[in-house]
């Protein structure tokens, strides 16, 4: 796992591109290298050395000075894709690792070479002979590319803030600062700096230095669910599928670990990992306080059934009050996600033992894990009513007042799927985020309408699991888990988010999916000979981050003077914020809210500062 800047173009005023590149210190701190500066595509890139740990120096030239490269990622199937260069076109390599396999797939393939990389991965290859600059995202987004142009040049890199122009407070894009209060994260590819995107997940480009890059989709992670006849077969194709795909993520020359919740994922992920590795360490969040309700005791006596070590990461309030300011600042753009505070603290602990660990993510999107993807079958009394009832009804919900029991009923089964469901997150709405907002808001359909249209031959819950796969899992869950472990130099592999585990899982139809009450039936089944029998049915909990606690007690003070002093009133109503922040203490809910202000207003103070001292 690394950092890389790539200035394609010439910029005679533009920055130093060596000091952009300490700003990814925490992403490569084990080697620093960049081409000359007066190189018309110069590359510059951070190490953390995980395969060839001796060789495999970036950025990367082939053998003929034809090709250069920077690359941040895992290639898994590398050892596969060298054996097929040697035997079918004669390649030797200089090198033990993946990095060359993609220069060398590249001079053989060109931009086809996406297709056949089964990783994460962000890269940029220059085309000395040709001219031309190919960039690259893997094809769910778990590693990140943003890009700008400054002066005359394209500028390219793994965080947004060692891209030109990130540093300073504006402007603020106000859309998807409206998109951000809505989602809990600004969704791709966008970011809330003006005139700076993000490859989006699954696209390339080719494109001259000094040219802007049109993003092309290359992969469309679409569901193609199919009639079951042998539903034991379709539990051991996802189990073999996974499998495999846990073995390739073990390959590494450092040591490999994982992160362990109370949930059937990382369980299941920990139990094929001590397959290839039984000595393999668990890390699990700790939180620190009276009441306070936690994971560890269930996924300690997970690694003990397993026969595998547990280490808890404790985490207390006045850390997290201390860290926050540094968790905001590694997130590049804010995601007001609670559950990243622990997953920031697990990665500091396990970066203490290992230097790669397995996480979980993707497995809710592709498998059906959200209990919201129940809500198609919950609301079906009303939802099946013709239009003219449900119109009825919709206008007796509005005459209801607010907490009364069924009128969120009512309201969700009387409305559309595309307007009731924007995601997992729906935080301000309506009348709120026009109180909130100092400018207009931007429609959400901006963001949702083109996924829905390409999903409507799908059931709803389906589509439900799309639109997540395309916008949450991309902007919230793939971002946090990439930033919290970078933030200690901890590679964190998300083994589900795996092409093969894709292939069974979009197969799957709904119905082996959510029945009842039950989530993820199939990934259930699958490996419900692997896990403690006491994770096979237990309902999904995510990180039970006690964020609600926090703000009603020993944060209140802390975020009201935050609220207070933040320069961005010109952006939010912050009187507005505080007020929810009293009601909340009070005893009305508004914790999602409070939490998505207080986050933009830290990411609002931290902009152009220094970067925080480094936690490891």
């Amino acid at each position: 796992m690394c950092g890389f800047v790539v200035r394609a173009g010439a910029d005679p005023s533009g920055p130093d591109l060596a000091d952009l590149l300490e700003l990814l210190d925490h992403r490569g701190p084990d080697e620093t290298a960049a081409d000359p500066p007066e190189s018309p595509v110069r590359m510059g890139f951070k190490r953390l050395s995980i395969i060839d740990v001796a060789g495999s120096h970036q950025p990367m030239h082939s053998s003929d000075g034809r090709l250069s490269i920077v690359f941040n990622g895992e290639i898994y199937n590398y050892l596969e894709l060298r054996d097929e260069l040697v035997r079918e076109h004669g390649e030797v390599f200089a090198t033990l690792g993946d990095t060359e396999v993609i220069l060398a797939g590249y001079r053989h393939w060109g931009p086809d070479v996406v297709h056949r990389l089964r990783g994460m991965f962000a890269f940029v290859v220059h085309d000395h002979g040709a001219g031309l600059v190919f960039a690259a995202r893997d094809p769910f987004g778990i590693k990140p590319l943003y890009w700008t142009r400054h002066g005359g040049a394209v500028w390219l890199a793994s965080e947004k803030k060692a891209l030109p122009g990130a540093g300073g407070h504006d402007p603020v894009d106000t859309d998807s600062l409206g998109h951000y209060v809505t989602f809990q994260y600004p969704p791709e590819p966008a970011t809330l700096h003006k005139g700076i995107q993000r490859f989006e997940a699954g696209h390339h480009a080719l494109f001259r230095p000094g040219t802007d890059p049109r993003p092309q989709r290359y992969f469309q992670p679409m569901f193609h669910p199919r009639k079951i006849d042998d539903a034991e077969r379709l539990y051991s194709e996802i189990a073999d599928a996974l499998r495999e795909s846990v073995r390739l993520h073990m390959r590494s020359d450092v040591p490999v670990g994982a992160l362990l919740s109370s949930g059937i994922d990382s369980t299941a992920l920990v139990a094929l990992a001590r397959e290839v590795n039984p000595s393999i360490l668990t890390f699990t969040a700790q939180f620190i306080g009276s009441g306070l309700t936690d994971e560890l005791g269930v996924a300690a006596a997970s690694a003990a059934e397993l026969g595998v070590a547990n280490i808890p990461a404790p985490v207390n309030v006045d850390d997290v009050i201390a860290h926050l300011p540094h968790i905001v600042w590694h997130l590049d753009d804010p995601v007001a996600d609670p559950s990243l505070v622990p997953l920031y603290f697990v990665a500091k602990k396990a970066a203490e033992h290992v230097t790669v660990a397995l996480g979980g993510e993707g497995a809710d999107e592709l498998f059906g894990g959200y209990t919201i993807y129940r809500e198609p079958h919950s609301l079906r009394s009303v939802t099946a009513l013709p239009d003219s009832a449900k119109h009825l009804l919709r206008r007796a919900s509005r005459a209801l007042p607010d907490g009364v029991k069924g009128k969120s009923f009512l309201e969700r089964g009387t409305a559309e799927l595309e307007e009731r469901f924007v995601g997992n997150a729906k935080i301000f709405t309506g009348e709120a985020k026009d109180a909130l907002l100092r400018h207009p808001s931007a429609d959400i359909g901006e963001v949702t309408a083109g996924i829905w249209a390409e999903s409507a031959h799908l059931d709803p819950a389906t589509r439900m699991q799309y639109l997540d796969l395309h916008t949450w899992m991309r902007g919230d869950i793939l971002v946090k888990a990439d930033r919290m472990s970078m933030a200690h130099s901890l590679e964190m592999r998300v083994p589900f988010l795996d092409r093969g585990v894709w292939e069974a899982a979009s197969r799957i139809p709904v119905e082996h999916r959510l029945v009842g009450t039950q989530t993820k039936v199939a990934l259930r089944r699958a490996v419900e000979k692997l896990v403690p029998a006491a994770i096979v049915e237990r309902p999904k909990m995510g990180f039970p981050t006690p964020y609600r606690q926090w703000l009603a007690g020993p944060m209140f003070d802390w975020v009201d003077n935050l609220l207070a002093e933040s320069q961005c009133g010109h952006l939010l109503d912050l009187e507005y914020a505080r007020r929810l922040l009293r009601e909340h203490r009070d005893g009305t809910d508004h914790a999602r809210k409070v939490w998505t202000v207080m986050v933009f207003c830290l990411w609002y103070a931290r902009l152009g500062g220094p970067p925080p001292n480094r936690g490891r």
